[in-house]
C-alpha cells in the first residue's frame, strides 16, 4: 500500500461514512484535507471493527491486531495496512500526541465489553477517548493561531464531545440494537426510562423528556466550543463553522421532530447541507487567497 493509495483509501472512508463532515472538509485548503481524511479514516476503521452489524470475525482479535500494528507503526516500524500509512504519516507530520491515539483505541476496546455508564461523569470518561481526543488530534492540522495553541485545545475537546453526544441522541436505536446504552443509567432512572424502552418502535414520552435533557447537555458542549473557532487560522474557520452547522443541524432536527428518534434515523436534508456549504464557500475562498499572499524575497 503506497502512501498515496492509503490517503485515497482514507478519503473514500470519509466520503462514504462521514458525509456531513466530509462536505465541510471541502472548505479547507487542499493540503489539509488529506490529513483530516487520514484521521477520520483511522477512527472509522477502528469503529467499524467494534460497531459493524455485518462483521463475523472475532472483533477483539481484530482490534488487538489493529492496536498492535498501530503501536509498531508509531514506533517507526513499517506496517502492512490500507489505512495506517496515511494515519501514521499525519501523526508524524503534525506531532500528534501518541497518548491521544492510545486513548482513542482504549475507548474502542471499552465498546467490546462495556454496555452502559452509570453517570454522566462516567460517560464523559469514555467520550474523552472516543471524541475529545479526536478534537485534539485534529487541532494541529486545522492550525491554531500562533500563541493560541494551548487556548484552542479545550474548545477542540468540547467540540468533539458535542459531536459525539449528538450522535448518541440520533443513534439511540442503533446502539440499543448493538446491546449498548450511551445515556447515563442515573438519567434513565430519573425520567422513569428502562433500557428496553430505547429499543421500542415508537419513542415514548419519558424517553423524549430524557432526550431533551441530554440535548441540553450537548448544547452546553457546543457553547463551550464556540470560542475556539476564532482561535484557528482563517482558512480553517469556514470548515469548522460548516461542521458545527451541519452537526448542530442534526440536533435541531431531533428537537424539531419532538425527539422521535426511534421511529427513523434523523438526517439533515441534502438541500440544507448544500446551503450550509454554499454559505461558507466564499469565506473559505477569500481566506485561502489571503493566506497565499506571501512575498518571495530572494537574496
Amino acid at each position: 500500500m503506497t502512501l498515496t493509495a492509503s490517503y485515497e483509501r482514507c478519503r473514500q472512508l470519509h466520503a462514504r461514512y462521514g458525509r456531513s463532515y466530509y462536505l465541510a472538509t471541502l472548505l479547507l485548503p487542499a493540503w489539509k484535507r488529506r490529513h483530516v481524511h487520514a484521521l477520520y479514516g483511522f477512527a472509522r476503521y477502528a469503529d467499524e471493527i467494534v460497531d459493524s452489524f455485518t462483521m463475523t470475525a472475532d472483533r477483539r482479535a481484530a482490534l488487538d491486531e489493529l492496536c498492535a500494528r498501530t503501536g509498531r507503526g508509531l514506533a517507526g516500524e513499517p506496517v502492512a495496512d490500507p489505512v495506517l500509512p496515511a494515519f501514521l504519516h499525519t501523526v508524524r507530520s503534525f506531532g500528534i500526541a501518541h497518548g491521544d491515539v492510545d486513548a482513542f483505541l482504549a475507548a474502542m476496546r471499552a465498546d467490546l465489553s462495556v454496555t452502559g455508564y452509570d453517570t454522566y461523569d462516567d460517560l464523559l470518561g469514555y467520550m474523552e477517548g472516543s471524541a475529545a481526543v479526536i478534537g485534539t488530534m485534529m487541532l494541529p492540522v486545522l492550525e491554531a493561531l500562533p500563541g493560541e495553541e494551548a487556548a484552542a485545545r479545550e474548545p477542540a475537546r468540547q467540540l468533539g464531545l458535542a459531536f459525539q453526544l449528538t450522535n448518541f441522541l440520533r443513534d439511540v436505536a442503533e446502539d440499543h440494537a448493538r446491546g449498548r446504552v450511551y445515556l447515563p443509567a442515573k438519567d434513565l432512572a430519573a425520567y422513569g426510562v428502562e433500557p428496553a424502552d430505547l429499543g421500542r418502535p415508537r419513542t415514548g414520552r419519558a424517553v423524549r423528556e430524557l432526550l431533551a435533557f441530554e440535548a441540553g447537555r450537548a448544547r452546553e458542549h457546543y457553547r463551550a466550543a464556540a470560542r475556539g473557532v476564532d482561535l484557528l487560522v482563517p482558512s480553517s474557520r469556514p470548515c469548522v463553522r460548516a461542521a458545527v452547522e451541519l452537526y448542530g443541524g442534526i440536533l435541531v432536527a431531533i428537537e424539531r421532530g419532538g425527539y422521535a428518534v426511534l421511529e427513523r434515523r434523523v438526517r439533515v436534508p441534502r438541500h440544507r447541507r448544500a446551503a450550509a456549504f454554499a454559505r461558507h464557500l466564499l469565506a473559505s475562498a477569500e481566506a485561502g487567497r489571503l493566506e497565499r499572499r506571501v512575498r518571495l524575497d530572494l537574496p
